[in-house]
């Protein structure tokens, strides 16, 4: 009798036993709910179509139009808005500054050993290792300056659904618009090399009033502050 109490005891724990413990195992578990905290993935700054949404209509600014490149005529308005300005243009090469193994006379005809906003430490701009934009020098089409715009300034740069956070780092000539550093363009997946890299078009500029990145070439840095000043542009705009 006894024999038969206990076989019927353990056929009873074998038959229970497993539902328990996955009842009580973790991947049983109610799953997260999306947003909290576990297993999202947060996106610390507004994404490229958030920002393009912004950037619909033109509130020109500029006082005449820029060209892209010397050849062309010019089409491009400097655009205001709360808190920033912004262009679409195309993305001409900056490999100025620091000589680099990608950065020099050799690869690049028109190359100066200059950025007219230069490292913290005196030295230029690594353009091969820091996105950087270029900025027109001032004329009677557009002052930077007087819209709020420095060197060292925080820069959104979109192509093709992505953004990069750059700063201002050099100025170009007085008729033409839509150049980036080296690390720029591959950072965007555009060809990068000062010869025939860049974009014929597509490239949206937009720069944040009264904004200053320091240490300018500390792109961690660079990334942090435009991510946060591209939430209040979604939002003011």
């Amino acid at each position: 009798m006894r024999k038969l109490i206990l076989l019927a005891i353990l056929l009873f724990a074998a038959a229970v036993t497993p539902s328990a413990l996955a009842a009580a195992s973790p991947s049983s578990a109610a799953p997260v709910a999306a947003g909290s905290a576990a297993g999202a993935s947060v996106q610390a700054g507004p994404s490229a179509a958030e920002l393009l949404a912004k950037t619909g209509n033109c509130k020109q600014i500029s006082k005449g139009k820029y060209k892209t490149d010397e050849e062309t005529g010019a089409t491009i308005p400097v655009c205001d808005a709360n808190g920033a300005v912004f262009w679409k243009a195309d993305m001409d090469i900056d490999c100025d500054g620091q000589r680099t193994a990608q950065c020099n006379e050799n690869t690049d005809c028109c190359f100066q050993p200059d950025t007219a906003f230069p490292q913290s430490d005196g030295k230029p701009l690594n353009a091969a290792a820091l996105p950087y934009i270029v900025v027109p020098q001032s004329s009677g089409i557009w002052n930077y300056a007087a819209s709020k715009l420095q060197g060292a300034g925080s820069c959104a740069v979109i192509y093709n659904n992505k953004v990069v956070y750059a700063v201002i780092g050099d100025t170009g000539p007085k008729s033409i618009i839509g150049e980036a550093s080296y690390a720029t363009a591959k950072a965007l997946g555009i060809n990068p090399d000062p010869k025939n890299g860049g974009v014929d078009s597509g490239v949206t500029y937009i720069c944040f009033k009264g904004s200053k990145v320091s240490p300018i070439e500390n792109h961690g840095k660079a990334t942090s502050v435009g991510e946060g000043l591209a939430t209040k542009f979604v939002q003011s705009n």
